[in-house]
């Protein structure tokens, strides 16, 4: 089975266009330890990033990218991690199962977007890493082109389960 194959068709051109920015490039990106690859997605001089910490207490919620930098930062180190964890099975198919972004609301130049992951990835050890959270994504259109403004990432999935 294809998991990376676009919901959207080229017909719904900002749904589109932003599956591709916040599913496929991001993934590629990710794996690729590769930052270059989506730098130019987000709106630097706007953009900040809250942490939840994957807990439903919203008070509990944190500001903890306040610019590009420190989240670009955090980014890579995750990648680096990633990279070193040996993976039973293909992880860019993997990653593509557990991710559903389906739910993209646009409004004029604004979209919010629903990433999810939800299932597991297998280890070569026989364990799995779990991967259960979800993500609000804020992009707005900037000179014609998306971009990312912020986010509130790393909450539970469902919230409030």
């Amino acid at each position: 089975m294809t998991y990376d194959k676009n919901p959207f068709p080229e017909g719904d051109a900002d749904r589109h266009y932003l599956w591709e920015m916040l599913v496929r490039r991001d993934i590629d990106a990710f794996l690729a330890q590769d930052w270059s690859m989506v730098e130019g997605d987000f709106a630097e001089d706007r953009f900040f990033g809250m942490h939840a910490h994957f807990l439903n207490d919203a008070d509990s919620w944190r500001l903890q990218f306040p610019d590009v930098k420190t989240y670009r930062d955090e980014w890579l180190r995750q990648g680096r991690e990633t990279a070193a964890t040996e993976f039973a099975e293909p992880l860019r198919d993997a990653l593509f199962r557990v991710t559903n972004m389906r739910d993209i609301d646009i409004d004029g130049d604004r979209a919010v977007l629903h990433k999810k992951f939800n299932g597991s990835v297998a280890k070569a050890d026989g364990s799995v890493d779990r991967l259960n959270w979800q993500t609000l994504y804020f992009c707005s259109r900037i000179d014609g082109r998306w971009k990312i403004t912020g986010f509130v990432g790393y909450m539970p999935h469902p919230l409030g389960g």
